[in-house]
């Protein structure tokens, strides 16, 4: 029988056609784990059989006794469109149903395990029906790309080894339309024409967008997933999210995506029991479901798993040339016993508490984009000390890019909230993240995390008065910036935020009339022009040559001096710190090779809104070790400052 046979073909309007995209071997792949490419094949797909123009149905139901369409199209009646299984072995059902065309809406009606007749979205889909509505829509994304230029350049400017400087937005609440219409959002369009040119103005070389993926719930900030392959109807359609993305690389910035394979939640139109059986999730609930964010954890030592979340992750690299994903709560997959009291998980077969499928599912993914997009990043938000998050797997890592370091961050922010008279005796807060810092290739993150639930805006974790807090906050910008590694900066934190992050509000932008905000934005482009501009601040960024410490020994002074080295000598950075509101003059710093510097950031410039009293203008080393060319500088240091020179 010819693959186009139809099985019935009384009223081509009803007709089912014996229409199938798999291959004996796709199925093969899908099963093993090893398909990467299945929004190819699942889904709908608008095509022409035998001259009848319609849409190619489907869906993965192992469980399954029966599986329908249903939609306006056949005025949802639940039993119209009949899918047929491929084999009874692969649980995929599919079907051709002439006549329907693009933006159609529909659900899979499934008769699933134990008589249970459930209605689903289709996890496959690439556009969604604005919630609160939960139908999929039939729809392929064809996209005219114009960003061959940097898709040319990021095989030099996605590499570790160049500035690497991140503008994390939720894109719902940066700017709204309407302040008091929580459910009015700019749309991608818009955006072009609003945040490509900021983040082009604030100098960041990336912006990374918290989860587009379709989502239910407003309040899970998208980090409850039920649209794996379609970004969300909130801002537009996927042609629409594609030419934002578009619009960023023609402007010469990086797009990041968080994706999140850890968890999704039981909404009842999304994969959780999706044909009336634990089809995506672990069936034991040691290991299936999330107690933190009451949610279910994927079985990735299921192939069909493994295969949909790779060719999820391969999706948006593919169709949209996203330039890295940054992969959500690593740290829940890899440990069975994360958040789990003694008694509330079960060790793996050799007795540890690391979840061996998940590791395997991780490395998998991290081979497979590394082989097909390799100027492509996977970041890792992994906040324990797990080892080898951001080794090559063939050295037994998990083969990440970089990993969040969230040492770096905790350890930073205390230090910053003492007050400056007691900082003296947490020196050892400060300094510690170079001691663990070459263990992998870390990222520098001040993120969202960090200005909700009652954690307060990064403003009001400073200690002092108004000048002072902002004093305090403009020197912890630049020891993030001068520290190696790459940084990340969320929303509202460039300007000093004097509110926590509320995903129903935009940004405090009315900020910027006053200096002290206006100021702390153009310190923030200012400190990301000289990161991208002095290749000490990045070229060696992961490499032990690229960071010495100077000073640490004028502990009671709060002052602190290290230097950043590149792959040219002459390009050597000074970086000097000022850890207290006492201005100190003719402080004498050592070091080797250099006669001749010259300041060229100071965080107390008066255009920052600092007081601009102390500065340093042409500075002349004094030799104190002619034999090893060692000089000593007499610096003046502003108060809480920090100041570079070349």
């Amino acid at each position: 029988m010819s693959k186009y046979e139809a099985i019935h073909f009384v009223d081509t309007a009803q007709a089912v056609w014996n229409y199938s995209l798999f291959t004996d071997e796709d199925v093969h792949a899908f099963q093993h784990g090893t398909h990467s490419t299945l929004y190819q094949l699942f889904g709908n797909k608008q095509i022409e059989v035998l001259g009848v123009h319609g849409t190619y149905f489907s869906v993965w139901a192992p469980n399954a006794t029966a599986v329908f369409v249903t939609g306006n199209f056949n005025h949802w009646n639940n039993e119209a469109h009949p899918l047929k299984v491929r084999l009874e072995s692969s649980g995929i059902w599919e079907g051709f149903i002439p006549h329907v065309g693009q933006g159609e809406v529909y659900k899979y009606h499934i008769h699933g395990y134990k008589g249970i007749k459930l209605d689903k979205g289709d996890p496959y889909a690439h556009y969604w029906e604005l919630r609160p509505k939960t139908a999929s829509i039939t729809w392929q994304t064809t996209y005219q790309w114009k960003d061959h230029q940097w898709l040319e350049d990021r095989k030099i400017k996605n590499r570790t080894d160049q500035p690497y400087s991140v503008y994390e937005v939720h894109l719902a609440s940066w700017m709204r339309p309407d302040k008091n219409n929580p459910d009015i959002y700019n749309s991608y369009a818009q955006l072009i024409h609003l945040m490509v040119p900021y983040v082009k103005e604030m100098g960041f070389t990336h912006v990374e967008f918290m989860p587009v993926m379709e989502h239910p719930f407003d309040g899970s900030w998208g980090y409850q997933g039920a649209g794996f392959f379609a970004p969300t109807s909130r801002f537009g359609n996927p042609q629409e999210f594609a030419a934002l993305v578009d619009a960023f690389h023609q402007a010469g910035i990086g797009v990041i995506l968080d994706w999140v394979p850890s968890h999704f939640p039981y909404d009842s139109h999304g994969l959780f029991m999706f044909d009336g059986a634990n089809t995506y999730e672990y069936a034991d609930m040691r290991k299936g479901y999330h107690p933190d964010w009451n949610s279910y954890i994927f079985n990735y030592k299921r192939g069909e798993v493994k295969s949909f979340l790779i060719s999820s992750a391969k999706f948006w690299c593919d169709q949209f040339h996203i330039d890295a994903l940054r992969v959500d709560a690593v740290s829940s997959m890899l440990r069975l016993d994360y958040s789990r009291e003694e008694g509330q998980w079960e060790p793996n077969e050799f007795g540890g508490n690391g979840n061996i499928e998940a590791i395997e599912f991780i490395k998998d993914l991290n081979i497979t984009l590394y082989r097909d997009f390799p100027a492509i990043q996977t970041i890792a938000e992994e906040a324990s000390d797990w080892p080898g998050i951001s080794q090559p797997v063939f050295m037994d890592g998990l083969g990440f890019g970089m990993k969040w370091m969230m040492g770096w961050m905790h350890d930073t922010l205390d230090y910053f909230k003492l007050d400056p008279i007691m900082r003296s005796g947490a020196q050892d807060k400060f300094s510690f993240s170079m001691m663990y810092y070459y263990d992998e290739h870390f990222m520098l993150p001040l993120s969202h995390d960090e200005v909700v639930h009652g954690k307060s805006p990064m403003l009001y974790k400073m200690p002092g008065d108004e000048w002072q807090k902002f004093a305090n906050l403009r020197l912890l910008y630049a020891y993030m910036f001068l520290h190696p590694g790459s940084k990340l900066l969320f929303m509202g934190n460039e300007f000093a935020a004097t509110k926590e992050w509320d995903f129903q509000s935009e940004l405090q932008w009315d900020l910027l009339q006053y200096p002290s905000h206006g100021g702390m934005k153009y310190c923030v482009q200012t400190l990301n022009a000289l990161y991208k501009s002095n290749p000490a601040l990045y070229e060696l960024q992961y490499e032990t040559g690229g960071f010495e410490w100077v000073e640490m020994n004028q502990r009671q002074e709060g002052i602190i001096a290290f230097k950043r080295n590149g792959k040219d000598p002459k390009e050597s950075i000074l970086v000097v710190f000022n850890m207290t509101p006492v201005p100190r003059h003719q402080v004498p710093i050592y070091v080797y090779g250099k006669t001749n510097w010259k300041e060229i950031f100071n965080s107390d410039a008066k255009f920052f809104w600092g007081s601009g009293n102390v500065n340093n203008k042409d500075v002349q080393g004094v030799s104190v070790d002619g034999t090893n060319d060692w000089q000593v500088l007499h610096l003046d240091l502003p108060p809480l400052a920090a100041i570079v020179l070349k």
